[in-house]
């Protein structure tokens, strides 16, 4: 017979959600997609937490899909130069370059942490990310995830990227903890394969890539907190 756990200590551990008697407050972090946004019972990505993004393959539209925020997140402020990038990268160690920038981060930083590929920096710009607060840490293993977790916990940063993969639950659960804590998005790249085991992400999507007949990439919602998964996939079209 298995073990009976009180159900404070089921919360606590975040292995069930307690059920609302009434809607989610809407969320003031649109994707910029408006039929997705329609779709997510907050009408945009949940905010204080992890959202996980299953790829099936690099450049399905993952960047598209993140771009409209991260463009709106990483403005600058009025008077604000453009003179530098900002890309922590280099030969000293993922922690040391994570907390060399979060020492001078204000907040409106995009932090991008061992990206399996190195950003092209004029198609973000042309996206319309401010690259001097867009700063990317080059890193493996577990320095990886330490920089992911520490980036979301310190509340310096707007929104993290990450590819933790081979991550296990408990892993992924400090991620979104920390995301609550640090009060960021969150946004963890992993493979299709992750959709067969429960996640502690507040949202849940699949990424299917379009098609040279002019099939726009399409959004399948497979875990939504607070709301009822959409029964069809989303077309990903142009940003609003």
């Amino acid at each position: 017979m298995g073990t009976v756990m009180p159900l404070e200590a089921l919360l606590d551990a975040r292995r069930v959600w307690r059920g609302q008697s009434h809607a989610p407050p809407s969320s003031t972090c649109p994707t910029g997609h408006a039929e997705l946004d329609a779709a997510l019972p907050t009408g945009g990505w949940p905010e204080a937490a992890l959202s996980e993004l299953l790829v099936p393959a690099p450049g399905v539209g993952e960047l598209q899909l993140l771009w409209p925020t991260l463009a709106r997140l990483s403005a600058p402020a009025s008077g604000e130069s453009a003179a530098a990038l900002g890309h922590a990268t280099g030969k000293a160690s993922g922690k040391r370059q994570a907390a060399s920038f979060l020492q001078a981060a204000d907040g409106r930083v995009i932090a991008v942490i061992a990206p399996p590929w190195l950003p092209y920096a004029p198609a973000w710009q042309a996206a319309g990310v401010y690259l001097p607060n867009l700063q990317v840490v080059r890193c493996d293993g577990r320095d990886a995830l330490w920089a992911a977790e520490q980036c979301l916990r310190s509340a310096a940063c707007a929104a993290v990227l990450c590819w933790p993969s081979g991550a296990n639950d408990r892993a992924l659960r400090r991620l979104q903890v920390a995301a609550e804590t640090g009060q960021c998005l969150g946004f963890a790249f992993r493979d299709p394969q992750a959709a067969r085991n429960p996640s502690p992400a507040a949202l849940r999507l699949l990424l299917q890539g379009g098609s040279s007949e002019g099939v726009p990439p399409r959004v399948h919602v497979l875990k939504c907190r607070g709301g009822a998964v959409p029964a069809h996939p989303i077309p990903l079209r142009a940003a609003h």
